[in-house]
């Protein structure tokens, strides 16, 4: 069976997402960030893959993945169900490839977990992108970290 890992560390510091990653076996984090930017120390593109490579786990940006900001502002409002309508039709018309990509990257890709800001995966897209990823592949386990 293939899994796929979310995670979100509007919670944690650096080393405390390292840990979580490591606890749960990821050696592969995709950053789907628009903008792989972070005002914590440490949650930003560069210092982020050095971190993680330093403990094993490869460190991947797919910002095609990522929310525009115009969507995102639906989650930022709380308007939950206009985000996620609105990142699906995002998502599956102007990044359907890279979903196709990595739906065929996953069952044999070493495991892998995606990665954003929000620490409640039921109000972030990356509810969206693992249905449409379940969409793809069949059987597919989602572990929320």
């Amino acid at each position: 069976m293939t899994t796929v890992w979310t995670i979100g560390y509007e919670r944690l510091l650096a080393p405390e997402l390292v840990a979580e990653l490591q606890v749960a076996g990821v050696r592969r984090l995709i950053d789907v960030r628009e903008r792989a930017q972070s005002r914590r120390a440490g949650l930003s593109k560069t210092r982020l893959g050095e971190l993680l490579g330093e403990h094993g786990i490869a460190y991947e940006h797919r910002r095609a993945l990522g929310t525009p900001p115009d969507i995102r502002w639906f989650y930022k409002h709380h308007r939950l169900a206009e985000g996620e309508a609105a990142f699906r039709a995002h998502v599956t018309s102007a990044a359907a490839e890279d979903l196709d990509d990595l739906a065929r990257e996953l069952p044999t890709a070493p495991p892998t977990a995606l990665m954003c800001l929000e620490a409640d995966p039921a109000t972030c897209h990356r509810r969206v992108l693992t249905d449409e990823l379940r969409r793809r592949i069949p059987g597919l386990a989602v572990v929320d970290l």
